[in-house]
């Protein structure tokens, strides 16, 4: 199967030079080609150019792309969009006062979310899940991470577990999986936490691996949840798994979580709202890449991760949708870029490349997608008729896509 898209107004993000990821000054710089052509072949991107170049190539299929722009699909490396319900009554709870914290010390949030998901069997939350992935795939999003830790025991997180594979195994969107056993205490554990953590370790993660069912592993290191001390030991033993981490780490307190994190390799650490300039300085002499989630913010009306001071100090950055029941029950990429613009005052270049190229990296799929190169996974965003490219943040709300292609198909 082959497709040619062209007389593209501007093709977006194309690298000829692997390019894992772009830091700090290169991040206001995403290279484009006016007037272009892109070949793609059993599902991948086979040539690019400009039009005038283009030679006769026999193809079953062509789109005429004239004042249109190419790019390539989302990359969202931070979600929890398998989840049960709905928590639409905390909202109105913080609508009239209540913090998150509040929400959480009377039952709410996670545990909340872990009372609906034990309840749902299994089919009911992939068919739940599957309508949220389909509508991420028409907003845009070609590659995504999903983290189980709204099941919080065995049973439950295997659940989630197995319908993320299921997800993984029918989409044609690139899907990671992260184990979150480590979200938060299950009541019956309230007074027992190390009894927990070692659920965690001892029994969860090896019968996880071993069906093949986990890519990442992730820890909440906050107040009232997983201590540092917690975080370090549960980061090294998903490393004698060969299990690289992503922390939750800096939503509401500083703890120590991002030296851990780096100091163990994580390959990303994502919140980061509460952020000092020593984190700046561990972050700037490891290889972990910072992940913000910009609606998230947005939702709960906390301070914004300060994504500019990351980017000046010469890091890479990803941004996310942190798609999940509470605190962020969007996964719309189009505005977690639009708001990273308003809000973290990120240019369009920056939030183009933290949402493509570096979020591909944040999941480590960077030779997959994220850019538009040859053999990579033909994932692409067609947008609509714009004169530029700043019209995909400045339309917050919706979108400027008219049409979605996954592994070089167009997606209906």
């Amino acid at each position: 199967m082959s497709l040619l898209i062209k007389n593209i107004k501007k093709l977006i993000q194309c690298r000829t030079e692997k390019t894992p990821f772009v830091s700090g000054k290169d991040m206001s710089f995403v290279p484009s080609i006016d007037d272009a052509y892109l070949f793609v072949k059993d599902g991948k991107i086979n040539d690019f150019g400009k039009m005038q170049e283009l030679k006769k190539i026999n193809t079953d299929q062509v789109i005429d792309a004239k004042d249109r722009m190419v790019l390539p699909s989302w990359c969202d490396s931070h979600t929890h969009i398998v989840f049960a319900g709905d928590r639409s009554k905390e909202f109105i709870d913080r609508i009239k006062g209540l913090s998150y914290e509040e929400i959480a010390a009377r039952g709410g949030g996670i545990l909340n979310s872990a009372k609906l998901l034990q309840n749902t069997s299994k089919e009911d939350l992939y068919n739940q899940s599957k309508m949220r992935i389909n509508s991420v795939i028409r907003q845009g999003t070609g590659a995504i991470e999903i983290k189980s830790g709204y099941g919080l025991s065995f049973e439950s997180e295997l659940k989630m577990l197995q319908v993320i594979k299921q997800i993984k195994d029918s989409s044609k969107m690139q899907v990671k999986s992260t184990f979150l056993g480590a979200h938060a205490y299950p009541n019956e554990f309230k007074e027992n936490k190390d009894g927990y953590v070692d659920l965690v370790l001892n029994k969860m993660l090896p019968a996880f691996k071993k069906e093949n069912l986990i890519d990442f592993i992730d820890v909440f290191c906050e107040k009232g949840y997983f201590s540092p001390e917690d975080t370090e030991r549960i980061i090294k033993e998903g490393l004698k798994y060969n299990i690289r981490s992503k922390i939750h780490v800096n939503q509401f307190n500083v703890l120590g979580g991002i030296k851990i994190a780096v100091e163990n390799n994580a390959l990303s650490v994502d919140h980061l709202e509460v952020l000092q300039d020593d984190d700046i300085k561990i972050l700037s002499k490891g290889s972990t890449i910072p992940v913000v989630l910009p609606t998230c913010s947005y939702f709960l009306g906390i301070d914004y991760a300060p994504a500019r001071k990351l980017i000046d100090a010469g890091l890479p950055l990803a941004i996310a949708s942190d798609f999940n029941p509470g605190s962020s029950p969007s996964g719309n990429m189009n505005f977690v870029i639009s708001t990273a613009c308003t809000k973290m005052k990120l240019t369009t270049e920056e939030a183009i490349n933290a949402a493509t190229i570096n979020g591909a990296y944040a999941m480590g799929l960077e030779d997959k997608v994220g850019s538009i190169s040859k053999d990579k996974i033909a994932n692409l965003i067609i947008t609509n008729k714009i004169n530029s490219i700043d019209e995909v943040p400045y339309n917050f709300g919706g979108n400027q896509i008219h049409k979605v292609i996954l592994e070089g198909e167009i997606i209906s």
